[in-house]
């Protein structure tokens, strides 16, 4: 789209004389961006450790006095580096998602613009590193840096999460030498940071010397290709200066700058097939892990080393709930395990490149991933775009510099598939810059960025947050057209992926089956990545987490960080646990009547031989039979269909599941032998109708009645604290309290402006029959004429009492109802829940194909999932019976007919939704029960799409019952 330009006279733009944090400019004195490499056999000194700290409110009131080696910092304070000085008691973090929190008028910041003076002394470890030269390495420090070695200014740089390299040889000594930093929360470069996150200044990443010996390696790029036909790879690896590299298991001996060609094993995500190499100068010997791989848009589909790949990913922001940013080696690798745990095969490094030791995880485990610069600047989209700095020649060099450092430093990494110019920035002069600079560099990887409809700079269609509906129509390329046909044209014929899309914030997200199953049948759909990994909740001493706003930010957006699959500690969601199932990589299917499976193998790459699968056959969800189930090799697309065994047992009486499971066969970097990766249920024999039993005079159900409001006081003994009434309401979740900017319905704003959040019962009769009670309620909210008219039919049940509910509504309800059932208290000692259905963890509507049918035991507290920001949770699906009981056995069993949803905790549901942080639900003397025969869908529309409408649960005539009963001694 066209932006309007910027009209201001010259006189208010940046011009010669600015101080350099406010500066367009990148920065000075650093060298050239290189390679990362993990190793050689140069030596290294790392400088992390604890530094003398001070921070000043403003960028100018200290002098540079600090930086000379004589300056006595003993009365200052001391930080870790790697670290964020705002998480070490000096201020507070801060969250936006798009909003800048200063003034928008770039380049320039505010006075008050918190500034960390940095020092440490090092000795040099040895003699050798008198001769040749050293380099000073800096991986990432937010916004804007001034670095001095004993006394010496190197320079000053931007881009935060990127490197900046300083040859400093000459200034070193054998001891005593002083590194100083001045580092500035805001600087020009913050206007190009803006990317949904916390803001933290400080030195988040490594710094590191680094001995350059006479001869070392200056930069080199490897370039391994596969061709597909021939089986073959061909290596060449460029480097300054010139030198030798040696691949000893496939016998290669190259000059650099050579080519060979030899038959090898390809790299992908499922067989991350790497060759452990040596590059060689004069003066150095740099590992190298080389993985053969090609990268190509071909007849519209991207395809890697010949074949259509499907993304199954996320959206990775570096994150850990005490350091931030500052993420650790064994972090990074549990996050990577994590994902292959949970069948996720691809990464999108949100928004900006991640610390480099990420993406050796990434080649070495197996994962694709989309390397995006450090380039955000959504803050200008409130104000039009005016004065976007991607559109303003001036920030292009700024641009080109981030650009160059991503693809310099990350490009030998055979994971990396796609390079991504940013994220949210408008359209602009200078992200077409910056893609014809990536395309002249490694033309071998295509080019990703969304914020572009005409798709312009890049080779693949990339869209947030599309619905189902347009996805299809993605698919079968009949999106809306664009004006200009050529543009048009081509863009319909690129790939398509959902850069973001399935919104994990809080309760969700719902609607990926749906999702998954387009992906599956268009071929242009290449999948997507899940908006995000983990939850931001940084560590609080009041709140457990916290979120925006609970540091005292008067502009923040609130708990809408928290949006991950992972809660902050790492601790997989029930979305995450949803979306494994969702994206399988192996599709079981079948008809467990006639005992029948068919497998398909969904990889792309991978055969089935890494897979071991079993069977299980239970009966009213205990296990009678169980074996191995002999599955061929099937190559990738691969399916055949097998005949289940006849288990001894099969003829107990009983609702019957088969379960056929794969699982590795053999331990993986990632898992062990017998981790679990698909799995699916068949119906040998189905559940019968619940028998009613004999019906007597009420009085025998051991049931008692206040016949003056028809309300049940007990059952067997066991007190209600409450008695079952009709409840229809939920604490929303942040998918119900949807996005402002979305166009659909937000249906918790509906919900409490009809006020279903407190509706009121009115009792309008109570009838006492030979063998039944009958009570008639209206329940309704005030100042409306809606209603729903309920009967409660109690009839005995031998050693136990039946109600069957009658649910009619009256007017014409303009939504749909939170959910449907009857609430109830319990004395809080019935603490151990046990249950036939679905299980083990939460399900809803549209969040429910991890639920697996069988018999699972809790306690009540563990029913809960733990959100960052209290909301509905919790609910089993598919429940036949549930049963709570005491420590010593006593409790209350309730049958369901049909299945219902089962939910259980020790806070009332307005106690929920009047929460904002996990401790301020506070355990009370009840338990309460909610019994629900429908349930509203979940959907994504806390940043995506709104629940499909097969998901919504409409007000309409129902029926459905449930049996009460008292269990273990009275």
């Amino acid at each position: 789209m066209d932006h309007p330009q910027d009209d201001r006279p010259y006189s208010s733009l940046p011009h010669p004389g600015l101080p350099y944090y406010e500066d367009v400019s990148p920065g000075h004195g650093s060298l050239p961006p290189r390679a990362w490499y993990a190793s050689s056999d140069a030596a290294r000194l790392s400088l992390n450790g604890l530094w003398r700290f001070r921070l000043a409110a403003t960028a100018t009131a200290e002098d540079e006095s600090f930086a000379h080696p004589d300056f006595d910092a003993s009365g200052w304070g001391e930080l870790p580096v790697p670290a964020h000085w705002v998480l070490h008691g000096h201020g507070a973090p801060a969250y936006t998602n798009t909003l800048y929190p200063f003034p928008v008028d770039p380049p320039h910041v505010p006075t008050e613009n918190p500034t960390g003076d940095h020092r440490v002394t090092f000795d040099l470890p040895s003699a050798d590193w008198e001769s040749g030269e050293a380099v000073l390495r800096f991986e990432g420090v937010e916004s804007c840096a001034r670095v001095w070695l004993n006394g010496r200014e190197l320079g000053t740089f931007k881009g935060s999460r990127l490197p900046h390299e300083f040859a400093v040889g000459e200034l070193l000594r054998p001891t005593g030498n002083v590194l100083a930093m001045r580092v500035h929360q805001w600087s020009s470069g913050s206007y190009l940071e803006d990317q949904d996150q916390w803001w933290m200044p400080g030195i988040f990443r490594d710094v590191a010397l680094l001995h350059r010996p006479e001869g070392a390696v200056a930069d080199h790029f490897v370039h391994a290709s596969y061709d597909h036909a021939a089986g073959t790879g061909t290596l060449r690896v460029d480097c300054e200066p010139g030198g030798r590299v040696t691949v000893p298991e496939l016998g290669l001996d190259l000059a650099t700058g050579e080519s060979a060609t030899v038959a090898v094993e390809p790299w992908s995500a499922e067989v991350p097939r790497l060759y452990d190499a040596v590059l060689a100068t004069a003066g150095e010997r740099v590992p190298l892990r080389i993985g053969f791989r090609t990268v190509a848009v071909e007849d519209g589909v991207l395809k890697v080393n010949g074949r259509r790949i499907l993304f199954r990913g996320v959206n990775r922001h570096e994150f850990h709930p005490e350091h931030g940013r500052a993420v650790d080696l064994e972090t990074m690798r549990r996050d990577v395990e994590l994902m292959k745990r949970h069948n996720i095969n691809a990464v999108r490094t949100s928004h900006y490149p991640p610390h480099p030791a990420f993406l050796d995880l990434c080649d070495a485990y197996g994962l694709w991933v989309i390397d995006e610069c450090d380039l955000e600047t959504h803050g200008f989209a409130p104000l039009g775009w005016r004065r976007n700095p991607v559109d303003d020649d001036r920030w292009t060099p700024a641009l080109l510099d981030r650009a160059a450092r991503m693809v310099e430093r990350d490009k030998n990494h055979p994971a990396v598939v796609l390079w991504s110019l940013g994220n949210e920035c408008g359209t602009g002069r200078g992200l077409s810059a910056m893609a014809g600079w990536i395309r002249d560099r490694d033309p071998s990887r295509p080019i990703h960025y969304e914020g572009d409809r005409s798709c312009a700079d890049v080779d693949v269609y990339s869209r947030m947050y599309a619905d189902h509906a347009e996805v299809e129509r993605i698919g079968q390329r009949a999106e809306s057209p664009l004006p200009d046909a050529e543009s048009d044209a081509a863009r319909r014929a690129m790939p398509f992926i959902q850069c973001e899309y399935a919104h994990a914030m809080g309760n969700g997200p719902g609607g990926l089956s749906e999702y998954q199953r387009l992906f599956e049948t268009y071929e242009r759909l290449q999948g997507g990545f899940v908006w995000e990994w983990i939850d931001h909740g940084l560590a609080h001493p009041e709140h457990g987490y916290a979120y925006g706003g609970d540091f005292g930010e008067e502009l923040h957006d609130g708990h809408f960080v928290c949006d991950g699959l992972l809660f902050p500690d790492r601790t997989p969601s029930p979305g995450l646990v949803e979306y494994k199932k969702v994206i399988e990589p192996v599709r079981i299917e079948g008809d467990g009547r006639a005992a029948t499976v068919r497998i398909t193998n969904g990889y792309n790459f991978a055969d089935l031989s890494g897979l071991a699968f079993g069977w299980t056959y239970e009966v009213e969800g205990a296990p009678v039979g169980e074996g191995e189930l002999a599955v061929p090799p099937l190559g990738p697309g691969e399916a055949m269909e097998l005949k289940l065994p006849e288990p001894v047992g099969a003829d107990r009486p009983g609702e019957a599941v088969w379960t056929v499971r794969a699982v590795l066969a053999r331990d993986e970097p990632w898992a062990e032998a017998g981790h679990e990766v698909a799995w699916t249920q068949l119906t040998a024999v189905p559940r019968a109708e619940p028998v009613v039993g004999r019906r007597v005079a009420l009085a025998d159900s051991g049931a008692e009645f206040d016949l003056r409001t028809g309300e049940l006081v007990s059952v067997g003994g066991l007190e209600m604290v409450s008695p079952p009434r009709l409840d229809v309401w939920r604490a929303p979740t942040d998918n119900d309290e949807g996005a402002e900017w979305q166009p659909d319905t937000r249906w918790g704003t509906v919900w409490r402006k009809l006020g279903l959040h407190r509706v009121q019962h009115r009792l309008v009769s109570v009838e006492r029959g030979a063998e039944e009670l009958v009570i008639v309620s209206r329940v309704a909210p005030a100042a409306t004429d809606l209603a729903l008219l309920s009967t409660f039919r109690w009839t005995s049940d031998g050693d136990g009492v039946r109600l069957v509910v009658s649910v009619e509504p009256e007017g014409d309800w303009p939504c749909p109802l939170p959910r449907l059932g009857v609430r109830l208290g319990v004395p809080a000692e019935l603490g151990l829940a046990r249950w036939y259905g679905g299980g083990p963890g939460e399900a809803y509507p549209d969040t429910r194909a991890a639920s697996r049918l069988g018999r699972w035991t809790s306690t009540v507290d563990a029913l809960q999932t733990p959100y960052v920001y209290p909301q509905e949770n919790g609910a089993r699906a598919d429940v036949r019976w549930a049963e709570l009981r005491d420590e010593a056995g006593r409790g209350l069993r309730v049958e369901g007919a049909p299945e219902f949803w089962f939910t259980a905790r020790r806070w009332t549901t307005e106690d929920l939704a009047a929460a904002h942080h996990r401790p301020d639900l506070r355990p009370a003397d009840t338990i309460w029960l909610n019994l629900d025969h429908a349930v509203q869908g979940i959907g994504s529309q806390s940043c995506g799409p709104g629940v499909l409408p097969q998901h919504e649960l409409k007000a309409a005539p129902t029926e459905f019952s449930f049996t009460l009963r008292a269990v273990g001694s009275a």
